[in-house]
């Protein structure tokens, strides 16, 4: 038998997944904020480099926003523990890691492949919650959240057009024919 029930009651199930995921967003961001510098100097171009010091002031930015939006549903800012950003951190780490073997142009680009993991990873869970707080009619949560989206998309962006002239310099094997 299905009972009808209020649209707040309704409303719940889906308040508490955003509230989640908002959290596993939180935590994602804060361990960028110590992965990032780390990228940043690993990184060997000046593009690189600028590219990845403003995506941390903006990760900064992002963190304060995912507090307000917490603060908005009457949530405490707590982060849930992001195993999948954890995933991606510690490739980063392997792919810094290996880049102090390989020639700059070759680094740099499995930086930007590990960055733009990232930066995916991000852009689904961006959209994922901004989709929940659409559904609940929070309008300032959904501008925060297409904020956060937003510059992650251009992120990605940027990375691509970093990417670009290095691979160019990037010493490529002779292609097989």
């Amino acid at each position: 038998m299905h009972a009808e029930s209020s649209s707040a009651a309704n409303a719940e199930p889906i308040q508490e997944l955003l509230v989640d995921q908002l959290r596993d967003i939180l935590h994602a961001e804060k361990q960028l904020t110590k992965a990032l510098p780390k990228m940043l100097k690993a990184a060997r171009s000046a593009q690189l480099q600028s590219l990845l010091q403003i995506h941390l002031a903006e990760t900064e930015e992002q963190i304060e926003r995912l507090n307000e939006a917490l603060k908005l549903l009457g949530a405490p800012a707590r982060a849930k523990a992001c195993k999948g950003m954890a995933g991606l951190v510690e490739e980063g780490e392997e792919v810094m890691s290996e880049g102090e073997e390989k020639e700059d142009a070759a680094a740099d680009l499995a930086l930007i492949a590990a960055a733009q993991r990232v930066e995916h990873y991000e852009m689904a869970a961006y959209t994922t919650a901004r989709n929940l707080a659409l559904q609940l009619r929070q309008p300032a949560i959904v501008q925060l959240l297409t904020m956060s989206l937003g510059e992650e998309q251009n992120a990605g962006q940027l990375l691509d057009q970093v990417a670009q002239p290095l691979m160019s310099v990037a010493k490529m094997p002779n292609a097989v024919e």
